[in-house]
C-alpha cells in the first residue's frame, strides 16, 4: 500500500471515530439533561433508591410535613401563639427546610412540568424534610 493510501485509511478511520466520539458525546448530554443520569450512579436519594421507592418515600415525607403543620396550626388556634413559640419556630423551619418539596408537589398536583434541578434539590433536601418533621411530632404530645 503507497503513503497516499495509508493516509487517506487514516483520514477515513479518524472521521469515524470522530463521529462515534461526537454520538456517544450527545448521547450522554441527552441522558444528563433529561435526569436519566441518575441510576447510574447509584440510585435515588441520600438512601440511594430505586425510582419508586423514592417516589414512595418523598409522598410518605410529604404526608408527615403536612400533617405536623395541621396539628400545629390546630394547637396554635387554641393555646394561643405565644405559649407555642417553639413549636412554631420549629414548624418555620421545618417549611423552610421541605421548600422544594413542597413546590415539586405543587408543580405535580398543577401537572406542570419540573425541572431537573428541581428533583435534584428534592433528592438532596427530603431527608432533612423528614428529620424536621419527626423533630416536630414529640413536641406535640402535651
Amino acid at each position: 500500500m503507497s503513503i497516499v493510501g495509508l493516509a487517506e485509511k487514516s483520514q477515513m478511520m479518524n472521521r469515524k471515530d470522530c463521529i462515534i466520539f461526537r454520538s456517544l458525546v450527545i448521547a450522554i448530554m441527552t441522558l444528563l439533561l433529561s435526569g436519566c443520569s441518575v441510576p447510574f450512579l447509584g440510585g435515588y436519594g441520600a438512601n440511594n433508591q430505586s425510582l419508586e421507592d423514592f417516589k414512595y418515600h418523598v409522598e410518605e415525607i410529604f404526608r408527615l410535613q403536612n400533617k405536623m403543620s395541621s396539628e400545629v396550626m390546630m394547637l396554635v388556634e387554641t393555646d394561643g401563639e405565644n405559649k407555642n413559640q417553639v413549636l412554631i419556630n420549629a414548624e418555620q423551619h421545618m417549611q423552610k427546610v421541605c421548600a422544594d418539596l413542597n413546590e415539586y408537589a405543587s408543580r405535580d398536583i398543577d401537572g406542570l412540568s419540573i425541572s431537573f434541578f428541581l428533583r435534584q434539590r428534592v433528592e438532596k433536601s427530603a431527608i432533612d424534610c423528614e428529620r424536621a418533621a419527626l423533630a416536630i411530632k414529640p413536641m406535640l404530645v402535651h
